[in-house]
């Protein structure tokens, strides 16, 4: 099951093979090896110019007798550099690497993938897949970018064929489908995002089949009420959190060695938020439970013709207003139970797996650190726990037959985009998958996005797209390109540049740690209803599908 994780590190290193360049001691204009430089971006303010005249060379500059200017413009190649909390982009001249090693500077010059390339990357974990069950879903196409080395992000989707047993159908079909798909944002690590992919799906459907077939046993009942299906999800969730922070201490006692406590705590002590959405065919009904700051929308046509964004979660965080107030009431009197927008002045997401420090007694935190390894709890820890994976969940008709569509994403896009560009940006593929906008009465001819548009609030729940203002993202719907086959990639495309190929380069040649000042990892899922064929099989879209993920896993 790790087999992707480490595949996409590999291909990343395939797409970056030589371009790791670093200057040798402190290099100098008059050196040959530095050109003219320019004030370079920060951290903090990121400048959306990213072509400078910044020229380095390991060779003599070249005169004017030194070669056509054809010559030189071909053994010209671009770079970018980062030196501190700062990058910026520049050429490299001469067909010959540069110094491998590093100066006392810090600075670092790696070679700019080309647009090329980088749709090479972009690609390179993308998976699409026709889903021919005939029972409400058409496509869902996913996709994965990695800021961590390894991406600290993992995603799950699975198909469970219900018998009438479990799920009576109106229409007396032999059987319904249970449509799952998850993503989830990881952080501190890896392993509890990994986790969550292992077995979320499956802690899930064991208390829906409980409590289905609770329903079935009652003559006055076919079908569960709804607080009941809310309920197993999020017992589910609550019994597997409980498996990794708790039940794992006990098994680390009982086996008591530092390699056992290193492979059941690792989940522990690292955290990820969790979105699932669950679709039952029968019914039609989509549930999405969120834990954490991960988001899903539902694009849905409306009156004008146009896509209506509605978010079908909250972003539950130390800045949530709802979160707020539900943490005060739990833990009266302490004041710094959020700070800054963080639970205890640290952690974002006010809800996750994991994250034991935040739910041990002070006493466990000191006894497993003391006797194998860990985090010192916060000085402020005092009435555990501060952080619950029990999810929200909603509940949405979906009408396949007016091409629904939802997208899943982790925070790492929706710091990038707004909820109406996203949804938008879906509208603009789909017309483009048909050949252009459909030439009708709700027909759009300029080049705005198809989306009805929203003034953004804050307090409503839902983050703004912080990236746009460290990026100095002119905004205008004009930056926006339809290149992609996969609608997934589509959106992680503009989310970081768009026609702006000198900004999407370098977000993506940025290696880590470097990476995540600028961008999160990113997992994105589009999953598209509407009436199929019945086929009954799920296949990838091989125009829409990375060769290396094409055998990977099945889907039902």
């Amino acid at each position: 099951m790790y087999l992707r994780n480490f595949s996409v590190a590999l291909i990343s290193g395939a797409v970056a093979s030589g371009a790791w360049y670093a200057f040798k001691g402190t290099p100098s204009a008059e050196s040959g090896v530095l050109g003219n430089v320019n004030h370079p971006s920060s951290a903090g303010s990121y400048s959306g110019t990213l072509a400078t005249s910044n020229t380095y060379s390991n060779a003599p500059q070249p005169t004017l007798g030194g070669g056509t200017a054809e010559e030189v413009a071909a053994s010209t190649r671009r770079a970018l550099v980062v030196e501190n909390d700062q990058f910026y982009t520049g050429d490299i001249v001469g067909d010959q690497p540069l110094s491998k090693e590093t100066g006392g500077s810090g600075r670092v010059v790696v070679e700019m993938l080309t647009p090329e390339q980088a749709t090479q990357k972009l690609r390179q974990n993308e998976e699409s897949y026709a889903v021919g069950r005939g029972r409400g879903v058409v496509r869902y196409d996913v996709t994965q970018m990695a800021s961590n080395h390894p991406i600290e992000d993992d995603h799950a989707e699975k198909i469970v064929e219900v018998s009438q047993t479990i799920a009576a159908t109106q229409d007396g079909s032999p059987a319904a489908d249970w449509m799952f798909w998850g993503v989830f944002d990881g952080h501190s690590g890896w392993t509890t995002s990994a986790k969550l992919r292992q077995v979320l799906i499956s802690f899930v459907v064991r208390e829906l089949n409980i409590t289905y077939k609770s329903a079935l046993a009652d003559p006055s009942l076919t079908y569960p009420n709804p607080s009941s299906i809310d309920s197993a999800i999020k017992t589910a969730f609550i019994r597997l959190d409980n498996e990794i922070v708790y039940d794992s201490v006990e098994k680390v006692k009982k086996a008591n060695t530092k390699l056992a406590a290193a492979e059941l705590l690792a989940p522990a002590y690292s955290g990820s938020c969790a979105l699932l959405s669950f679709y039952d065919s029968r019914s039609k009904l989509l549930r999405v439970a969120c834990t954490g700051d991960s988001r899903a929308v539902l694009g849905r046509r409306g009156p004008s013709g146009k896509w209506t964004a509605t978010p079908l979660s909250e972003d539950l965080t130390g800045s949530t207003p709802s979160e707020i107030a539900r943490l005060r009431a739990e833990h009266p009197g302490e004041e710094l139970v959020t700070s800054a927008g963080r639970i205890l002045g640290q952690l974002e997401p006010s809800r996750a797996f994991g994250d034991a420090v935040y739910k041990w007694s002070r006493e466990t935190c000191k006894r497993m650190k003391a006797s194998y390894f860990g985090k010192t709890p916060s000085p402020h820890l005092k009435t555990p726990p501060y952080v619950t994976a029990e999810p929200v969940v909603t509940t949405t008709k979906v009408s396949p037959e007016k091409g629904d569509f939802v997208v899943m994403a982790t925070d790492g896009l929706w710091e990038c985009l707004t909820n109406e560009e996203v949804i938008g940006l879906v509208g603009q593929w789909l017309d483009s998958q048909a050949g252009g906008p459909k030439k009708s009465w709700f027909s759009h001819t300029d080049s705005s996005l198809p989306v009805e548009k929203h003034d953004f609030k804050k307090g409503d729940g839902q983050r703004g797209p912080i990236r746009q203002q460290q990026w100095e993202v002119n905004g205008g719907d004009e930056r926006f390109v339809v290149e992609d086959k996969n609608a997934a990639t589509h959106l992680v495309r503009n989310a970081l540049g768009g026609k702006d190929k000198d900004m999407l380069c370098a977000l993506l040649t940025l290696p880590s740690p470097y990476a995540r000042r600028y961008r999160d990892d990113l997992t994105v899922e589009v999953i598209f209803f509407g009436n199929g064929d019945k086929s009954g099989n799920v296949v990838p879209i091989p125009e829409a599908h990375a060769a290396s993920q094409l055998e990977l896993k099945s889907k039902l």
